[in-house]
């Protein structure tokens, strides 16, 4: 049990951009920190819906509330995730050959395809959410976060690491048990919501077979799982749960 906690509290230190109550850190604890991730998701996803609920209380006008609602779940992770979309998304739309685009990847400059994807994201993203109805059940939006990172954190636990990634000394730790677990939070975080929410819920499951596709694309890319990855397919994931949730 104090690994569990502190696992999640290792999650929250590094993949939330509030501040942690209790920071601490036990490398036995790695395999909890991936596994307790969709929980943080969740935490998040809880804080956008009450944004979204608020904003809708305070009847802001619809451009404005849609601009606030794009960039909350990014204030959230303090970008963390956003910036694994743009490496990806410079490397990749680079068309090299594959350890040129490892090195782009690893590159801390900025490209202009980063910051051309970063403005495609953000556009659609921002136009989606215009179009979110008076009547739409925001806190359905919960579950588009927790839903993205349960793809991310299976994909990390079981997808080979590309070379040179921290995930290849946490991978070895991780037991089958935490990839069941793991398998029954990607089920819950895909049901619930449809059974809370009905048609609208199914936006969890957009969000995961997105993310899923995006991992299988950019692995093909790059030649392994890592961070980066990762937060390519939570921010593509994302994007399009949102775009289910408004259509549905």
């Amino acid at each position: 049990m104090k690994r569990l906690i502190t696992g999640f509290f290792m999650s929250w230190g590094m993949f939330c951009a509030i501040p942690c109550p209790l920071k601490r850190w036990d490398e036995g604890a790695k395999g909890y920190m991936l596994l307790l991730l969709p929980v943080i998701g969740a935490m998040l996803g809880a804080l956008w819906a009450l944004a979204a609920f608020l904003l809708r209380l305070a009847s802001l006008p619809g451009l404005m509330a849609a601009g606030l609602l794009t960039v909350i779940p990014y204030l959230l992770t303090g970008f963390i995730h956003l910036d694994g979309y743009m490496d990806c998304s410079d490397a990749i739309l680079s068309r090299r050959d594959i350890e040129e685009r490892r090195r782009i990847l690893k590159d801390s400059h900025t490209g202009a395809f980063a910051v051309i994807a970063l403005a495609v994201l953000l556009l659609l993203a921002f136009s989606f959410l215009t179009g979110l109805s008076e009547d739409a059940p925001v806190w359905c939006l919960l579950f588009v976060p927790a839903a993205s990172r349960c793809v991310s954190a299976l994909c990390v636990m079981c997808l080979r690491p590309m070379p040179g990634s921290s995930y290849e000394k946490v991978q070895p730790a991780i037991s089958g048990g935490y990839k069941t677990a793991a398998c029954v939070l990607l089920a819950v975080a895909a049901a619930l919501p449809v059974i809370l929410f009905g048609l609208r819920g199914l936006c969890a499951a957009v969000t995961m077979a997105v993310s899923g596709l995006a991992v299988a694309y950019a692995r093909g890319q790059l030649g392994g799982m890592n961070g980066d990855i990762s937060g390519f397919a939570i921010t593509l994931g994302e994007c399009a749960g949102v775009c289910a949730f408004v259509l549905l």
